[in-house]
């Protein structure tokens, strides 16, 4: 299977069905270059979000937008984020805050609730069911969920030893169904650094063990930041390799079709 730099969405779309090859694609496309990490579409694939740094400058987040038949270039936000927008599209989360989308773009940040705001939260993700789930910076980075019942926000409560096992586990994705989960994790028998792994929802509600997502996807470095576009065509993440300095580390962001998900579907069902 092919993973694919994200640049080559704004040029190659044919690459988008050519799937047989291990090998990273390269691109010269310049709207984007080896320092992004963080990549996030809207659901109507008219906007792409992502974090760049520089050598010399703090991370700066910018977005790509499709207009008029075209992708144009990235403009800086000023925000930074390992962000989620909503399956609705209506709603964009940046750690225990939110902003709402209004005619002219997004409103204030506004409190997610007291019971978010002690939680350093790096990225919380959001299903058609309005569950949040979350990670944090500190401790390993424990991932938790947090479910709207009878309109009321439950605090959050940490996955079981499926999810929360190894020395680091971060930055989580919930299917807009809940069907799944994917997040990233240093433990026992990974590739590398830090992997990508996937748990599905059993039958009786509880989740599967983790899956590592394979070669194909995780490396000897980190890989992290899965997320699964809202058509649910096509998986994104990043990959970093950190160096002794700045010059010799990189930071991509590439996507493979979402079918891997399906196929590891698959082996969950015949464990």
């Amino acid at each position: 299977m092919k993973k694919i730099n994200i640049v080559l969405i704004f040029v190659l779309t044919l690459f988008l069905y050519a799937c047989n090859s291990k090998k990273k694609q390269k691109s010269t496309d310049t709207k984007l270059s080896p320092e992004e990490t963080s990549g996030v579409y809207d659901p109507n694939m008219k906007e792409f979000y992502f974090s760049r740094q520089r050598k010399g400058e703090a991370p700066k987040t910018y977005t790509i937008q499709y207009k008029n038949g075209e992708w144009k270039e990235p403009i800086i936000e000023n925000r930074m984020m390992d962000g989620f927008i909503s399956p609705d599209g209506n709603t964009m989360y940046l750690g225990h805050q939110y902003m709402e989308r209004t005619a002219s773009g997004w409103s204030e940040k506004k409190s997610l609730g007291p019971q978010f705001e002690e939680i350093p939260i790096m990225r919380l993700t959001v299903s058609k069911a309005h569950t949040y789930v979350l990670d944090e910076r500190d401790s390993i980075g424990t991932i938790r969920y947090s479910r709207l019942i009878d309109d009321e926000r439950e605090e959050p409560k940490a996955f079981g030893k499926e999810i929360n096992v190894g020395k680091w586990t971060a930055h989580p994705f919930i299917a807009p169904d809940e069907s799944y989960l994917i997040w990233d994790s240093e433990r026992a028998g990974g590739y590398g650094e830090t992997d990508l792994y996937i748990s599905f929802r059993q039958k009786d509600d509880s989740w599967g063990s983790a899956i590592n997502m394979g070669e194909d996807i995780n490396t000897e470095y980190e890989d992290g930041g899965g997320i699964v576009t809202t058509d649910g065509k096509y998986f994104f993440f990043n990959t970093i390799n950190l160096g002794e300095n700045y010059n010799e580390s990189q930071a991509d962001i590439f996507w493979v079709s979402a079918e891997v998900i399906n196929k590891l579907r698959i082996i969950d069902r015949e464990k």
